[in-house]
């Protein structure tokens, strides 16, 4: 059954951030600047989310696993999911609008609406995974069941909080951040990769 959750899980590429290409950006210096306070802290986080999206993948595929250790494994993945993307959305809100953006504060508080708002909705999934009973094999597979359906649903989340970071990181933002080094790193891993550029 958990199989089931892995497979909503597959294809949810990490968000990192939108980069598609490298290139000179014309000298802007606060843009650099803004760039940088972003990726620097890109790594780290890519790590978190991309560790947990693995765990559960894991814990899916080991069919030696009890009940209990695989609601363990669950719980503590969408936990890490739900900091991982707090944590973006609150470099990004810290970060503020990227300077000369067009639209640049619009777009900003829509990606931190919906990177909260995906944080939120993994922290849901770990207090439905956390409800499971897991001395009942059977009903313990019926939640999993539940837990799946709510993954596709969270997913569907995910393509939208996505969308609004591509949103925020295009033009010469995008230039700016794929010059980076925590960000040249991010979209080069295997990880971020997984999806064109769902970095």
């Amino acid at each position: 059954m958990n199989k089931k959750l892995a497979a909503a899980l597959s294809g949810g590429a990490v968000l990192v951030l939108a980069l598609t290409g490298c290139g000179g950006s014309e000298d802007n210096k606060e843009l650099d600047a803004w760039a940088k306070k972003v990726c620097d802290l890109v790594p780290a986080q890519n790590k978190k989310i991309t560790a947990a999206y693995d765990a559960i993948t894991k814990a899916a595929e080991d069919t030696e696993s009890t009940p209990a250790e695989l609601q363990k494994a669950d719980s503590q993945a969408f936990q890490d999911l739900s900091d991982g993307y707090k944590a973006r959305a609150t470099v990004i809100s810290n970060a503020g609008a990227p300077p000369g953006a067009e639209d640049g504060a619009k777009k900003l508080q829509e990606a931190v609406k919906q990177l909260t708002a995906l944080s939120a909705s993994y922290a849901d999934m770990k207090t439905q995974v956390d409800g499971l009973d897991t001395k009942d094999q059977a009903k313990f597979a019926t939640g999993l069941k539940d837990v799946s359906a709510e993954m596709k649903k969270v997913e569907t989340q995910r393509q939208t909080a996505l969308a609004a970071l591509k949103d925020l990181e295009s033009g010469d933002t995008k230039q700016a951040l794929a010059e980076q080094s925590g960000c040249k790193a991010a979209s080069t891993s295997p990880e971020a990769s997984a999806s064109a550029t769902d970095s």
